[in-house]
C-alpha cells in the first residue's frame, strides 16, 4: 500500500482540482488503482464539494483541556489570575471563571491553586468523518475556529485512512494535503511514498515551491512537480522549469488555463469526469498516468506485489 500526497506551498494552486481528478481516475482511469481518500486540510476541507460523498460516520475530536474552576470550592484568592500568562482568568461576583477561548491549557493554574479548585476539561476541538464517495472512502475532518492542533487532527484523518486500506487490501491512499509547510503539511506528509506539489507560474507561486522543496528533501519524501495554469505567464513557467531541472525534480504534468475546471468545481464533479476531453482533463490523465507509474515503481523497490 502506498500513500500519496498532493500539497501546495500556497492555498489557490488547484490542488484540490488535481486531488479529485485523481481520485477519480484512480477509479475509472487508464492505469486503475483501488483508493483511499483523505482530506487532510482540516482547517479549509473542501475535497467533499467536489466527491458529494455520503457521510457514513461522525466522530469527536478532542484537541486539547482547558482550566476549569468550580466556584464551590474558590475562595477568591486571586493566585490563579496572578500566574495565568495568557489573562484568561476573568473575575466575576462568584469568584473566578477561566476564558475558555484564552486559555492555553498550560494547567499552571491547577497546579498553583491552594485550595485544588481547578481542573482541566478535555475540549471538543473538531470532528472527523467517514464517508462514502462514487471513487472510494473518503477520510475528513473539520477544526472548529479559534481551535489550534490541526496536525494532531490531520493524523487522525490519515491514520484511519491509512488502517482501512490495509484492512482492505487497497493499493493507495490518496491525500489531499493542506497548503504550506506548517505542522498540518508536516503531518500530511508523514510517511508519504510520493508527493506531488501543484503549483502555478507567479511570483508567489515559485517562492512557495520552493519552501514545499525544502520540505519534502528535508523529510526525505520523493516528490514531483505539476505547474497548473501553465500557460497564463510563460515567463514564470520557464522559470519553474528551470528551478525543478537544476534541483533534479521531475514535472509530471503541465495544465493548461481551462475555464471547464471552475465549471466542474460549481457542478461538484472532477473535472476528469464532467469534460473528460477538456484540454485540462487531458493533462491530468497525462499526469496521473506518469504518478501511477512512478507509485509501481516504488512500490516494487520496496518489494511490494
Amino acid at each position: 500500500m502506498k500513500q500519496l500526497v498532493i500539497l501546495s506551498g500556497k492555498g489557490g494552486t488547484g490542488k484540490t482540482s488535481l486531488a479529485a481528478a485523481f481520485a477519480h481516475l484512480a477509479y475509472v482511469g487508464p492505469s486503475p488503482m483501488q483508493a483511499v481518500l483523505a482530506d487532510a486540510d482540516v482547517d479549509a476541507s473542501n475535497l467533499e464539494l467536489v466527491l458529494r460523498p455520503e457521510r457514513r460516520e461522525t466522530h469527536d475530536f478532542s484537541g486539547g483541556s482547558v482550566a476549569v474552576i468550580d466556584l464551590k470550592k474558590c475562595q477568591g484568592c486571586g493566585i490563579c489570575k496572578q500566574v495565568c500568562r495568557f489573562d484568561a482568568v476573568q473575575q466575576v461576583p462568584e469568584g473566578y471563571y477561566i476564558d475558555p477561548i484564552a486559555c492555553d491549557g498550560c494547567a499552571a493554574c491547577v497546579y498553583q491553586c491552594p485550595e485544588v479548585a481547578i481542573h482541566m476539561q478535555p475540549q471538543t476541538a473538531g470532528r472527523w468523518y467517514r464517508s462514502e464517495s462514487c471513487y472510494g472512502p473518503l477520510f475528513h475532518a473539520d477544526l472548529f475556529p479559534a481551535q489550534e492542533n490541526s496536525g494532531k487532527l490531520v493524523t487522525v484523518v490519515k491514520q484511519n485512512a491509512r488502517l482501512l486500506a490495509m484492512d482492505t487490501n487497497c493499493q493507495v491512499v490518496i491525500v489531499d494535503g493542506p497548503p504550506g509547510i506548517g505542522c498540518p503539511v508536516i503531518a500530511a506528509a508523514a510517511g508519504a511514498s510520493l508527493a506531488v506539489l501543484v503549483t502555478e507560474p507567479s511570483v508567489a507561486g515559485i517562492h512557495d515551491l520552493v519552501r514545499v522543496l525544502q520540505t519534502t528533501t528535508h523529510f526525505k519524501i520523493t516528490a514531483v512537480v505539476v505547474i497548473n495554469k501553465v500557460d497564463i505567464y510563460l515567463e514564470g513557467a520557464e522559470k519553474i522549469e528551470g528551478l525543478c531541472n537544476e534541483l533534479g525534480i521531475e514535472i509530471v504534468g503541465r495544465i493548461p488555463f481551462d475555464p471547464a475546471v471552475t465549471e466542474a468545481m460549481v457542478n461538484g464533479e472532477p473535472v476528469t469526469e464532467f469534460k473528460p476531453d477538456s484540454q485540462a482533463s487531458l493533462a491530468m490523465v497525462n499526469a496521473w498516468e506518469t504518478v501511477a507509474i512512478r507509485l509501481d515503481g516504488i512500490g516494487k523497490s520496496h518489494g511490494e506485489s
